[in-house]
């Protein structure tokens, strides 16, 4: 009996479970537990995760709040931070399928990056139908510069058999308009996708007025 105890204090929980496998290794029901943190003195937290995983499923956008505080043991901070953490999953993934006809059409999808302090170089990896498969960032630099390389700029859009890709990167303080290596950029990642067969459909500059689009100012190479 007493090496049983030892052999289940010993199990791994889902927190370690998680921390080894990534975070796509929980069911739901386990994701809800790690939101959670813990139960109540009454309700232990795997219980309490399933009665809101219960009441996730029978609530739309209108009565989610509603229903989660009506669970035993939520209140409003839970119930806020449930909620907090569903809506956020859904504007991160809003983008799928979303169809780029457009540079501006990517632009509601990473101006995000417009508020951050320092250079984000993002990609969206797209299907034959220019529909987003994935958004990714590449790199992160400083106030006035990010080093971009094709390798990982390319690795991903190849993970995901992208037919096309579109660079965007912010400005946190200088003019919404290319520098000169951003002009070396674009060459060099446009060269790179012709080798690879990807296209390279455009690289967008964003600030908080806006965005410059290559393609709009005939910047490409064409071939």
């Amino acid at each position: 009996m007493e090496q049983e105890l030892t052999k289940t204090r010993q199990k791994p929980d889902i927190r370690e479970l998680t921390l080894a496998n990534g975070i796509s290794f929980p069911s739901d029901h386990e994701l809800l537990m790690l939101m959670l943190g813990s139960g109540t003195k009454d309700v232990p937290v795997s219980q309490l995760a399933q009665r809101v995983l219960t009441a996730l499923e029978a609530s739309n956008e209108d009565n989610l709040l509603e229903n989660l505080q009506s669970v035993t043991g939520m209140g409003i901070n839970r119930s806020l931070a449930v909620a907090a953490a569903i809506e956020l999953g859904r504007r991160r993934s809003r983008y799928r399928t979303a169809v780029i006809n457009t540079p501006g059409d990517i632009v509601p999808y990473v101006k995000q990056y417009t508020l951050q302090k320092r250079e984000h170089f993002v990609c969206a990896a797209l299907n034959g139908a220019h529909e987003i498969l994935t958004l990714y960032v590449v790199s992160v630099g400083t106030v006035g510069r990010t080093i971009v390389h094709p390798r990982e700029v390319f690795a991903k859009a190849l993970s995901v058999h992208a037919s096309a890709i579109i660079c965007c990167h912010n400005h946190p303080y200088g003019a919404c308009f290319p520098s000169t290596a951003d002009r070396e950029t674009t060459i060099r990642l446009q060269t790179a996708a012709d080798y690879l067969g990807i296209a390279f459909l455009d690289h967008l500059i964003l600030t908080t007025d806006g965005y410059f689009s290559f393609r709009e100012h005939d910047l490409l190479e064409h071939k």
